[in-house]
């Protein structure tokens, strides 16, 4: 990177390994992701690993895709597939699901700030509501987002009017609609030139006077987003009137008549928007590849550029020719080979970590891994101040008290970064997964999972397989089969004792804790 002047600029080298792959072989391509992948890892003298076997692919995309695990038997319909296409037909199965909506609809509740404590119990839900409403209805992304940047009424009937709530201050809209939409930080411009990007307090300021005339007002039965004046925005250090203007435009002479944020989604949702559509893309590539090809993802400046850029060009070119439409987007990205690929490593790509030659190993959400548990377990959670039945996934307050999801890394929802939710392991994590009595309640539940198959399964060889599908969505090996066989036969009549420990031992590994 060179600076200068406030200009910045950066020179870009590909260093390849040095041992030269003589021969490279002609690699199977799923679609137009593959070959773009490909193509720079030969470019580096790296083999991608081989393909995930099905039980791998299965937990993975259930997990990705609805964030929830599959059942004993849904893994062995599925793992005794063998029709072709098998794959392909399950992403579009399980965007079918309305566990579809609870996952994502959680995941867009942390970055746009549904936030009760700011809004009210009514207002947060209906917030959420609207969220989790267009997710399900496949409302395509552009539309989505010009209806929170437009939001205009009654805070308890207008869903996405409540960002304006929960973010009041026009230069905080502005940042933080730029660092979720498009992946740009501006925050630092409204004191000085950015020092690592090109933007200067003018365009700060350009951008929040798109919201100065939005206001939240009570209007005798509640409060109202409204849009009125023509307030002037000064540029704090000369003084000068700085009209709303989009970021990377000219700024006009006049500011426009009527609702200014009209102007600023119609550029901001614009097909050849080059931040819109790359941004999303790169998102939603870093929830499935497991790091964004813009990393961190809502770091996008030329001083920090995607490891293909090529690929993000082509993800967000077709993003636009689909009409923006998420499904479709999460179709491609998990039908490629590079998503299917396996965690193991070959000796070419044992070391990269950001081509994507190889799956990585990711944590899993806190409210994704409390419902895993709760499922393997076969015992419900209960939340406070919700009926029972409500899954974790499906908690559209953030406030809700829950040692687990804290420890976890939950989100507090104060700020639109990524970075809220905190994937770092701890020791506190482990020793509660380990030691913890609410785990040990649900494992030894006279209602729960292994009670049920302990009683009913009195091979066993079977209830081993059926406990294998529950926790890891496949089968044992021959020798995770024998082990497990061994310690469920060594005293008959603490058959039950066992075959909770066994489901301890399996909940506490690192196959069931992580998705891989």
């Amino acid at each position: 990177m060179a600076g200068f002047m406030g200009a910045v600029d950066i020179f870009r080298a590909i260093v390849p390994r040095p041992d030269a792959i003589a021969s490279y072989p002609k690699l199977p391509e799923n679609n137009f992701i593959d070959g773009l992948v490909w193509s720079k890892l030969k470019k580096l003298n790296i083999l991608p690993s081989d393909a995930a076997d099905d039980a791998d692919f299965l937990r993975r995309v259930y997990l990705d895709i609805i964030g929830t695990l599959p059942t004993a038997a849904e893994a062995r319909r599925f793992l005794s597939d063998n029709a072709a296409g098998k794959r392909a037909r399950l992403v579009d199965e399980l965007l079918s699901r309305p566990e579809y909506a609870d996952f994502w609809a959680l995941k867009w509740a942390d970055l746009l700030r549904v936030e009760r404590q700011a809004l009210g119990h009514k207002r947060a839900y209906a917030y959420y509501r609207w969220l989790r409403d267009s997710l399900a209805a496949d409302k395509p992304y552009d539309q989505m987002v010009r209806e929170i940047v437009t939001a205009e009424g009654p805070l308890d009937q207008v869903g996405p009017a409540n960002f304006y709530k929960v973010v009041p201050k026009a230069g905080e809209a502005a940042s933080t609609l730029a660092q979720v939409f498009l992946g740009v930080r501006i925050a630092c411009a409204e004191c000085h030139h950015h020092p690592f990007d090109r933007w200067t307090q003018t365009d700060y300021f350009g951008m929040q006077a798109f919201f100065t005339q939005v206001n939240v007002k009570n209007v005798g039965r509640g409060d109202a987003l409204m849009v009125a004046g023509n307030p002037q925005t000064k540029h704090p250090r000369t003084g000068a009137t700085v009209v709303a203007h989009a970021l990377g435009t000219a700024m006009p002479k006049e500011a426009p008549e009527g609702d200014r944020r009209t102007i600023l989604a119609a550029w901001l949702t614009a097909g050849d928007n080059s931040w819109f559509a790359r941004n999303l893309v790169n998102r939603y590539w870093a929830h499935f590849l497991g790091r964004g090809l813009v990393e961190p993802v809502d770091d996008v400046r030329a001083t920090n550029p995607p490891t293909n850029p090529e690929l993000l060009d082509a993800l967000a070119k077709q993003f636009v020719a689909d009409k923006f439409d998420l499904k479709k987007l999460i179709k491609a990205i998990a039908t490629s080979r590079v998503y299917q690929l396996s965690t193991k490593p070959n000796a070419t790509n044992e070391q990269d970590e950001q081509n994507y030659s190889r799956a990585l190993f990711r944590r899993v959400d806190a409210e994704v891994l409390l419902d895993m548990v709760s499922g393997v377990t076969g015992v419900p959670e209960k939340f406070a101040g919700l009926p029972p039945g409500y899954r974790a996934i499906q908690l559209w307050d953030s406030k809700v008290p829950h040692y687990f999801l804290k420890v976890f890394g939950r989100p507090m929802r104060v700020t639109a970064c990524e970075c809220e939710r905190n994937q770092a392991p701890s020791v506190s994590q482990v020793l509660h997964l380990l030691n913890a009595p609410e785990i040990q309640a649900k494992l030894s539940h006279e209602g729960g999972a292994v009670a049920r198959l302990e009683k009913s399964l009195r091979s066993d060889d079977a209830l081993v397989d059926e406990m294998y599908l529950t926790f890891y969505s496949r089968f044992p090996t021959a020798q995770e089969r024998a082990l497990a066989m061994d310690f469920l036969r060594r005293d008959p009549n603490r058959r039950r004792q066992a075959a909770e420990d066994l489901a301890w031992s399996l909940l506490n590994s690192l196959e069931f804790v992580f998705n891989h």
